[in-house]
């Protein structure tokens, strides 16, 4: 088993206008945040709408992405409250050959550590063979885990539980495991994190700072000084104005307006933040074009 390091996307979903997911330019998308840097892609994570999209659709796009030559570098998001969908739709990812998955605990409920320790048994004594990323985003599940509640899970699960992403930020400056992947849900955590020892990041915003994140992360591990770190924590500021989604949604409309479909409740930006949007990342010369590789 091999430790997750770098930089990744928690990747949008594209979807027709009959609000059915499009498959093929979904993973096109996979494969344009890889090309333009990042070291692999979370699907299906909160950017991705995965809380909205159908099992069915999930699993007909697992089916493709198996085919696709990028499918090693994908992490798989379940986005499922439900214990038993969640084990059927690891199942068929690991009949296809994934084994990383991205699991947030069921939203809405209230619980303790203890409760979310026998979740996540139940995963791993279902799916045996899954890599677990837990997934720390108190906002959207209402449970914040704590450091002793991942370290409790690691020590009883030691090849399943292998990483958490930390969207409440939490966890990166204070847990030291071995052989695990800490990974800070924003850019503006990347640097420090790795001076921390942390493996590198999960982040929505990454659909567009790829190529700038990878650059801050290559020129740590190499030893060089940071150019432009400054610029990559603007850049994710200025999305967080907004709700991400929507944001990111509104920003790759200018490539296709396939973009511009979500699963409501979700929206893109109306036309004062777009505009606002846009104009401020201007000021910070970042553009579509900047943001993809030449």
């Amino acid at each position: 088993m091999s430790k997750i390091n770098g930089v990744y996307a928690a990747t949008l979903s594209l979807l027709n206008e009959d609000l059915t997911l499009n498959v093929d330019k979904t993973i096109a998308h996979v494969e344009l945040t890889i090309d333009n840097g990042c070291h692999g892609a979370a699907i299906f994570g909160s950017t991705g709408q995965a809380q909205l999209i159908s099992v069915a659709e999930k699993i007909n796009f697992l089916n493709k992405l198996s085919t696709y030559k990028y499918k090693d570098k994908c992490i798989i998001g379940t986005g499922l409250n439900s214990l038993g969908e969640t084990i059927n739709l690891m199942r068929v990812a690991i009949s296809l050959n994934f084994e990383k998955f991205l699991i947030m605990p069921p939203a809405f409920y209230k619980y303790s550590d203890e409760d979310v320790f026998n979740f996540y048994s139940k995963i791993v004594d279902s799916v045996p063979k899954a890599q677990i990323i837990l997934y720390n985003f108190e906002k959207l599940s209402g449970y914040k885990f704590s450091v002793e509640s991942v370290e409790k899970l690691v020590k009883n699960f030691p090849d399943q539980i292998v990483g958490v992403k930390d969207s409440s930020y939490n966890l990166f400056e204070n847990l030291k495991l071995d052989n695990f992947s800490v990974m800070p849900g924003s850019e503006t955590k990347l640097l420090k994190g790795l001076e921390l020892g942390c493996s590198g990041i999960i982040t929505a915003t990454c659909n567009a700072t790829s190529l700038m994140a990878r650059k801050v992360y290559d020129d740590f591990k190499n030893g060089k000084d940071q150019e432009i770190n400054t610029k990559l924590c603007d850049v994710r500021g200025t999305f967080e104005k907004y709700n991400l989604i929507s944001g990111l949604h509104t920003f790759f409309k200018h490539k296709d307006s396939i973009y511009e479909n979500l699963l409501p409740p979700l929206r893109i930006l109306n036309k004062e933040e777009e505009f606002d949007l846009l104009n401020n990342l201007e000021k910070l010369d970042f553009s579509f074009k900047s943001s993809m590789a030449a």
